[in-house]
């Protein structure tokens, strides 16, 4: 720990400095961003690839601020939302590019059972009744230690976390780390690992909105002419608390996104599910289960600029949600980050698994490693 709390306080006090750099590999640069509102110091990472794409990070919540990526007359737009100042984190918020753990989505009235004990977690979605993305504190609001570099790969950053047993009611001490990679193919690589000294459950993902035509956020359901793929054949239904209630068929249904389509052309459908969510807010089922190495879950592609977003993962779900919950009441750049105007590809195992024996497991016991990879890939076609 003492090697990555001498960086952060390098980097506050010199401000803007440049870290690493190889012209042929990318750089990465670093400089104070401020405090939390309890009065820690906060860094923002800029990674540039070969390229010349880049990502901006923060450690508070291991958060992608901005990612910038070329359409297809090689124009680079940032793709994500992210305030322009830390302040604006310490409201709420969406989750805007955040780091989430340590379950990711929801578990039902903050319980679950291991080993025939039960636990209770943090309730922090009080009209769902269930604890959301880790708790009240989860790992969007912590603020980490950063470790960059710069390799053959393309620049990198590691954000090392610890949750002592008992926070936001999860068993265990659980430590790991978050790996943010900017390849000089244009990918952007999540990698994240944990390990446990008790059993737990363990669910890590990231929470960027994607917004590739790189539009005007304040304008209302720009997502209507995005074409998304998903490649899986069933999803979670879901009940009034955004439970799902078991695994579904996607055919003739509004979630049968098998094939390229738009992402508005069903939106407003007369959905019993969407009575529930507002729009798409589920789990998709992958067709390819858990994987070794990713390999491709969705596709979304712009017509407008020309972009596209390839997902590949290791998890076994991917929840697409739609930004139907966005009122105009978070400002960025000015403007109100209206419904619908940006989309989630939150990779994951399913929601609420610990209360789910027929899902996919997400018990994490001593000795065992906790590993998952998820790629977001951009390229373009005319």
């Amino acid at each position: 720990m003492k090697k990555f709390t001498l960086i952060a306080a390098l980097i506050a006090v010199v401000g803007l400095s440049s870290l690493a750099s190889a012209a042929e590999f990318g750089s990465v640069s670093a400089k104070s961003w401020g405090k939390t509102a309890d009065g820690q110091e906060v860094i923002l990472f800029t990674l540039t690839n070969a390229n010349g794409m880049t990502m901006t990070v923060t450690n508070r919540g291991a958060t992608i601020v901005s990612l910038t990526a070329p359409d297809r007359d090689g124009k680079f737009e940032n793709v994500v939302v992210g305030y322009d100042s830390i302040e604006k984190y310490d409201d709420k918020t969406p989750y805007f590019g955040a780091f989430i753990g340590r379950y990711g989505n929801r578990i039902a009235n903050g319980k679950f059972t291991i080993d025939g004990k039960e636990f209770n977690t943090v309730i922090n979605e009080v009209s769902h009744n269930v604890t959301l993305h880790g708790g009240k504190i989860g790992f969007d609001k912590k603020v980490l230690y950063g470790l960059p570099t710069v390799t053959p790969f393309g620049p990198s950053i590691t954000f090392t976390f610890e949750s002592e047993d008992g926070d936001q009611g999860f068993p265990g001490t659980l430590r790991g780390t978050v790996t943010y990679t900017l390849s000089n193919n244009n990918e952007l690589y999540c990698t994240y690992m944990a390990e446990t000294d008790k059993p737990t459950v363990c669910n890590l993902t990231n929470h960027s909105y994607f917004n590739l035509s790189a539009g005007d956020l304040s304008k209302d359901n720009l997502n209507a002419t995005l074409q998304l793929k998903i490649n899986a054949e069933k999803y979670n239904p879901v009940d009034k608390n955004l439970i799902p209630t078991g695994i579904a068929p996607v055919e003739d249904t509004p979630f049968d996104f098998r094939e390229f389509k738009e992402i508005g052309e069903d939106h407003d459908a007369d959905c019993e599910q969407f009575k529930f969510t507002g729009g798409y807010d589920h789990n998709w089922v992958l067709d390819k289960g858990i994987t070794e190495y990713p390999e491709e879950a969705a596709v979304l592609k712009d017509p407008i600029s020309g972009r596209v977003m390839t997902v590949l993962t290791t998890e076994p779900g991917v929840q697409f949600y739609a930004g139907v919950a966005l009122d105009g009441t978070n400002i960025v750049n000015g403007k109100p980050v209206n419904r619908r105007a940006a989309v989630c590809l939150e990779t994951q195992h399913y929601p609420d698994s610990p209360n789910h024996p027929d899902f996919p497991s997400t018990i994490l016991r001593p000795g065992e490693k906790y590993t998952s990879t998820t790629v977001y890939k951009f390229t373009t076609e005319d």
